[in-house]
């Protein structure tokens, strides 16, 4: 249980009886197919720094990062794991190391890294070990990750942080992660939650958490988000 915040208005996830994964068994094949704007493809973003992170299903942390000002393009995937090219059907079913984690494209001059981690440590509960509200294992733990000792520093400092102002009755289980490689989820994966807004899982469980973060957390958000 948390007892205050370091950075205000953060609440707890429902804890709601939905899984990420039953609902991409279920509906993966009636995905909506079409888009009103197209992810940015990766060799348009060289002026743009990288951060990657791990907060539970990836659908929820893409659709709140993205909406962030600063942030250019955001894909999920998979990473912190040993095994090469990992599927969602490996990951979800435990027969890899990886976790569900997103890949943040950002404008270091509007918005920095620290500030990504305030958002990252904003938007989830890093207590609860290898689960996010109603979606639990290890590929859903909550993962920092750094590419370098300043992100490094950065991390474990806000962490130090967290625990020096008692933030949390319960110890963090965030792992601190050198990062290696991302692997980008199947397309079917990306802008999930805008592609299929009637998906039962995004309508309980992956809007109210953005709301949540929207309401608590206006700073962060990009001037055409509400």
């Amino acid at each position: 249980m948390k007892k205050k915040y370091l950075l205000p208005g953060f609440l707890a996830l429902s804890l709601l009886f939905i899984s990420c994964m039953g609902q991409v068994k279920n509906e993966r094949q009636v995905a909506v197919q079409t888009q009103a704007e197209t992810k940015v493809e990766p060799q348009d973003l060289q002026e743009n720094e990288t951060a990657y992170f791990a907060a539970g299903c990836f659908w929820c942390v893409e659709s709140i990062f993205e909406s962030v000002k600063g942030v250019t393009e955001v894909y999920s995937g998979y990473s912190g794991g040993l095994e090469p090219d990992p599927t969602y059907e490996n990951v979800a079913y435990g027969k890899t190391t990886h976790a569900e984690a997103v890949e943040v494209y950002y404008d270091p001059s509007v918005i920095s890294f620290i500030e990504l981690v305030q958002v990252f440590f904003g938007s989830h509960d890093p207590t609860t070990l290898n689960r996010q509200g109603p979606d639990r294992g290890p590929h859903y733990r909550s993962i920092a990750f750094y590419k370098n000792e300043a992100e490094q520093k950065i991390i474990n400092s806000y962490i130090q942080a967290l625990n020096d102002n008692q933030v949390y009755d319960s110890p963090i289980v965030t792992q601190v992660v050198q990062f290696e490689k991302f692997y980008k989820a199947e397309a079917y994966h990306q802008d999930y939650e805008r592609r299929n807004p009637n998906n039962s899982y995004v309508r309980n469980i992956s809007v109210p958490r953005i709301n949540r973060f929207k309401k608590n957390f206006p700073e962060y958000l990009k001037d055409n988000v509400h």
